[in-house]
């Protein structure tokens, strides 16, 4: 399972959890909870930007394949 979609299932999980639980007065518990699922969905739109087709992951990537092609090139001659 990648790392997207486990993110994705926690998140569900905790939207959840805290929908369940939610009540009028917001205690720690609560108020701890909804931190949790803020920083779960920014993590989880980061990794979707960075990810994402000629995202920064991707263009790491094709310059990779650049360096390596250009050494076998190099090595050859």
């Amino acid at each position: 399972m990648s790392t997207l979609k486990k993110l994705s299932v926690l998140s569900a999980g905790l939207l959840i959890a805290a929908g369940l639980f939610a009540c009028e007065q917001k205690g720690p518990a609560e108020k701890a909870g909804e931190k949790i699922d803020q920083a779960v969905e920014q993590t989880q739109e980061k990794i979707e930007d960075a990810t994402k087709p000629e995202g920064p992951m991707e263009q790491a990537g094709k310059k990779i394949d650049e360096v390596v092609e250009d050494t076998k090139e190099a090595i050859k001659k």
